[in-house]
């Protein structure tokens, strides 16, 4: 994605199930838990960049001894702060205390049996420590206290909120985060005192009314009576001060939440491989979090699996994970994403004419590789399928020098573009911000026949396209291509993700800019006017009764048209080459990836009441000017 785009955050979760002197004898460190964290994390570091945090919690610390911790850092390199922030605080121990595991179990901070990890990426531009998970609920009843971290959004927080108003309570904070916490701790209160006055009754009280209050504590209904208006995408893990931790997925199936346990860990993260890699497991050992489930480990070790929300009928998982947010190295994801490549080389020939003799195909950014190699794979078999047709056609009349020459033909691909350098051009403005951005990456001189060779380039999706036109089509344009060909191997983005991705203003779509465009120049402004008034007729109604008639401005269009016009946009006057834009329709994204069929940003098809609501709002939004300004259902993580 060469447009810069804040996404997913990554969450991890680690449970050990045995003392920590069984790792001590096996593994050698009582630190098991806490490496196995890092690791989990430092693998997950493209989910967050922003910040990020960790929290612990001890099992049995005495009265007197803190039995829950969190450390947190903002900036990309927080993993490495907080770790170290960690390991600092053992300084203060002697080596000998150290190996003394009853001591450490009693007297060392984050000596603990659970852990929870969290990478930040923001969606609204609140930022600062506040906003950085785990989020802590602190209470002198263990059962009470609560760490919180997650990777979602919140549609219906208006409605969240005013659920914990109607209950009494008076939250601090608007943002679905800190509401979301108190929902789960004002169940987690009202859970802890059932139990309680239960006890009372029975004349049950003191450390003993503690314990057996921990042991009944039941998480899943009070995780069915939290979640029962959630309207979102969400992967939302939590640890309870006295020892019971949990992971819960929405069920739309939207976030995506991966787990594994044994009879020594239980581990939850937001992708397969990196708990694949971390504990050296096989891919059908790892698994797959099912919409609307969570898992449960209670203090005692016990895992449970339970249905916290009924499954929805139409499961619709974040195509995006798998086109660019997860970690290329899962098993499935690597194979979606080639084939990915691999549906769009129709389109290609179609652009370059065939012609592949004078073409070079190549991709930018990294993130587009694997797509790229699908696509390579792809052209080959067009390629030798051309060239064995003409061998059977032609026969017996074809000469040994002929027939060598055919077989000798190949797909031409080079590495065209690098990244070598950030350059920093929040230092220029204006004009000479963009000439900045124009040294962004590298080509690589002579790899294009100058004014004779077309440039096929794959980037793994084009959002704003303000990276292409003010850098990448002026970088590749130095080279004299006859044709620039920009293929994207997702669809046209059209419409505001929200459900992870900073994605919220409709002016920030390229495709949307277009078909905008093409409705002022063909004299169809009405239909801009049209969808407007009917989107403000509609704005209070409740979030299950809002149509999406954003789709009725790119109705009049084919994809073909707006391609074209988009390619139009991001054109500048001093481009000499023909530039072309070819997007994956969604017909084949859905033939890459079969078990990922949320696209709503690329159809309008929002799987939830409140992506209805969102985009009613966005469009409202953007033809009033108030783009920019925050409104009452901003996104937050």
């Amino acid at each position: 994605m060469t447009d810069i785009i804040k996404h997913e955050c990554g969450i991890a979760v680690i449970r050990l199930l045995k003392p920590l002197d069984y790792y001590y004898n096996k593994y050698g460190s009582w630190q098991y838990g806490l490496d196995k964290l890092y690791l989990l994390m430092e693998k997950q570091h493209n989910r967050g960049q922003e910040g990020a945090g960790l929290g612990a919690v001890k099992l049995e610390a005495s009265p007197g001894n803190e039995y829950i911790f969190r450390e947190r850092a903002m900036g990309s390199g927080a993993i490495s702060e907080i770790f170290s922030k960690v390991h600092e605080s053992f300084q203060k121990f002697t080596p000998e205390q150290l190996r003394d595991i009853e001591f450490v179990k009693k007297t060392v901070p984050y000596a603990a049996e659970l852990f929870i990890g969290h990478l930040r990426y923001s969606t609204t531009g609140k930022s600062g420590l506040t906003y950085v998970h785990p989020l802590l609920r602190r209470n002198n009843w263990a059962s009470r206290s609560l760490a919180l971290a997650g990777n979602f959004n919140m549609t219906n927080v208006d409605e969240m909120f005013q659920q914990l108003i109607a209950e009494g309570q008076h939250p601090r904070d608007y943002a679905d985060t800190f509401v979301m916490l108190e929902s789960i701790g004002h169940y987690l209160d009202r859970e802890v005192q059932y139990q309680y006055d239960h006890l009372e009754k029975n004349h049950v009280s003191g450390q003993e009314a503690s314990h057996v209050i921990e042991e009944k504590l039941d998480i899943p209904f009070l995780l069915k009576r939290a979640s029962k208006i959630w309207d979102g995408g969400y992967a939302l893990c939590g640890l309870v001060g006295c020892g019971d931790a949990f992971a819960l997925r929405d069920p739309w199936g939207i976030r995506s939440a991966f787990y594994y346990y044994d009879d020594e860990v239980a581990v939850v993260a937001s992708e397969r491989p990196v708990i694949q890699t971390a504990f050296n497991l096989k891919k059908e050992e790892v698994h797959e979090l099912q919409p609307g489930e969570a898992i449960v480990v209670k203090k005692n070790g016990h895992i449970g699996l339970h249905q916290i929300q009924e499954r929805k009928e139409k499961i619709t998982p974040c195509s995006f994970e798998r086109i660019y947010f997860s970690r290329g190295s899962d098993y499935d994801i690597y194979r979606e994403r080639k084939k990915l490549g691999e549906l769009l080389v129709p389109k290609i020939i179609e652009a370059i004419d065939d012609d592949f003799d004078n073409t070079v195909f190549s991709f930018i950014p990294n993130t587009a590789e694997v797509a790229y190699y699908g696509m390579l794979q792809g052209l080959e078999d067009y390629f030798n399928h051309k060239k064995t047709s003409t061998i059977l056609e032609k026969g017996n009349s074809l000469s040994k020098e002929e027939i060598d020459q055919i077989l000798s033909r190949r797909v031409r691909s080079e590495k065209v573009a690098i990244k070598d350098i950030k350059l920093r051009t929040f230092i220029a403005q204006g004009n000479k911000r963009n000439d900045l951005a124009a040294h962004v990456y590298d080509v690589t001189y002579g790899s294009l026949r100058r004014g004779k060779d077309n440039l096929v380039i794959i980037d793994d999706s084009i959002v704003r396209g303000t990276t292409l036109k003010q850098s990448i089509i002026k970088i590749l344009d130095r080279l004299d291509p006859k044709k620039i060909v920009i293929v994207s191997s997702s669809p046209q983005i059209r419409y505001p993700d929200c459900y992870g991705i900073d994605m919220s203003r409709m002016s920030e779509f390229i495709a949307f800019r277009a078909a905008i465009a093409l409705l002022k120049e063909r004299g169809m402004q009405h239909i801009i006017d049209e969808t407007y008034e009917k989107s403000v007729a509609q704005s209070r109604k409740s979030k299950e009764e809002i149509v999406n008639y954003v789709k009725d401005i790119y109705a009049p269009f084919t994809d073909e048209e707006i391609s074209t016009k988009i390619a139009q946009m991001l054109t500048s006057s001093d481009i000499k080459a023909e530039v072309k834009i070819v997007f994956q329709s969604i017909e084949d994204l859905h033939k890459a990836c079969p078990g990922n069929q949320g696209d709503w940003y690329f159809s309008g098809n929002y799987p939830t009441p409140g992506g209805n609501r969102l985009v009613n709002n966005a469009f409202i939004n953007y033809v009033e000017g108030q783009e920019g300004l925050p409104h009452q259902y901003s996104l937050n993580f």
